[in-house]
């Protein structure tokens, strides 16, 4: 055979090994892939048990630190309550408040479980957990600090009112032109009972926050009017009469005592101030006042004090006619007419009786006692624990 055909078909026979190999690595490659997954697949049920047992292995070393963890948790838990209560126990000496108490109890009891629970996590291995909780509550605290602000304003003053105790039950007080008697504080706010029945519920961050006017912390009350005299008329004598008067009645305190002086030189009057004292615990200023109006303006009327009205201006633009009329006399109206002299002894009769003081007919009592039967009576418009 020639040598050029002996070349030819050594290549002819390369070439056929060579598209063979070819043809044939896809499959060896598949098969290397399927047997690499098969060994991965026998090999990973391996890893899982021994992943199971590392875990229960760690599990039973820890156990009895987890144990002893949740033995402190309990004891706390348990212990929350009574040590709260005894820790508690000097405060009475200082507030009487039943609401510092309680806050300050519950604040005590929520601190030992948290204790009991960070050394918990601590003993359990998460320490960071136990951190990210701690952490987690202060943020919380200050979220619903913010969220809740006119809500925690109003807690705590309703603490600061059971601290200072600015007022009490049943005390008469004026908060922002609202005057009542006190009947109920709760921790949001204060009850009040005016004197026409009505309920008024004030947030007690408002009462803490503005001017509280306390009309029972001093029993003693001052009231005051004005009554005008004419010019006509003698100052000095209205002054002395007013003055007789107010020394004459048993309502009237004579410590501080009583005082007339002039108040203001009106259009037609000269006005008078009148100033009393009385026992606001056993005595209405509103019926005080009255009965002293009436008897200082009878007294008045019986030395001639003379009190005119206002003086007025009125305008005629076109003038007053003026027509006269004969005058006929009427028999029957003459008779019909009551003469002065009647008239006289009846305007005395009215000054007289006017004058007289009658204890059985003139009630004086102070109404207090009455609103405060009334709020007794009355439904609760808020329920709540009275913290005062």
């Amino acid at each position: 055979m020639q040598p050029h055909a002996r070349l030819s078909q050594i290549s002819v026979s390369l070439l056929f090994i060579a598209v063979t190999y070819a043809i044939s690595m896809p499959n060896t490659w598949a098969q290397a892939k399927v047997t690499s997954e098969k060994v991965a697949i026998s090999q990973q049920p391996l890893d899982v048990w021994a992943d199971v047992a590392s875990l229960w292995q760690r599990i039973v070393l820890a156990l009895p630190m987890v144990s002893l963890g949740l033995l402190f948790f309990v004891i706390c838990y348990l212990l929350a309550k009574p040590l709260s209560t005894l820790l508690v126990r000097p405060i009475g000496y200082v507030s009487q408040s039943q609401l510092i108490k309680l806050v300050t109890r519950r604040t005590i009891s929520l601190l030992i479980i948290l204790l009991g629970l960070y050394v918990f996590l601590r003993f359990a291995g998460l320490s960071e957990f136990a951190i990210a909780i701690v952490s987690g509550t202060g943020v919380m605290g200050l979220i619903l600090g913010f969220a809740f602000r006119d809500i925690a304003e109003n807690f705590i003053s309703s603490l600061l009112l059971s601290v200072q105790k600015p007022f009490k039950i049943d005390d008469v007080i004026e908060v922002q032109g609202q005057l009542g008697i006190v009947k109920q504080v709760t921790a949001r706010a204060t009850t009040l009972v005016d004197f026409d029945g009505n309920h008024i519920q004030i947030p007690n961050a408002t009462i803490y926050k503005n001017i509280i006017r306390n009309l029972t912390a001093n029993p003693k009350m001052r009231g005051k009017f004005i009554i005008g005299i004419g010019y006509d008329s003698s100052i000095l004598d209205a002054q002395q009469l007013a003055t007789k008067v107010l020394a004459s009645q048993p309502t009237i305190l004579q410590d501080p005592e009583p005082q007339v002086l002039v108040d203001e030189l009106g259009s037609s009057t000269v006005n008078l101030k009148v100033y009393f004292w009385i026992n606001a615990q056993q005595y209405s200023l509103l019926k005080v006042s009255s009965m002293l109006m009436r008897l200082i303006m009878r007294e008045f009327e019986k030395n001639n004090i003379s009190m005119p009205d206002d003086a007025r201006e009125i305008i005629f633009p076109q003038g007053v006619p003026v027509h006269q009329i004969p005058s006929v006399p009427d028999e029957q109206s003459t008779l019909a007419t009551p003469s002065s002299q009647t008239l006289l002894e009846n305007k005395t009769a009215t000054i007289e009786r006017d004058s007289t003081e009658d204890e059985h007919l003139e009630d004086l009592s102070s109404d207090t006692h009455d609103i405060r039967q009334q709020a007794k009576q009355a439904r609760d418009p808020e329920q709540g624990q009275n913290i005062l």
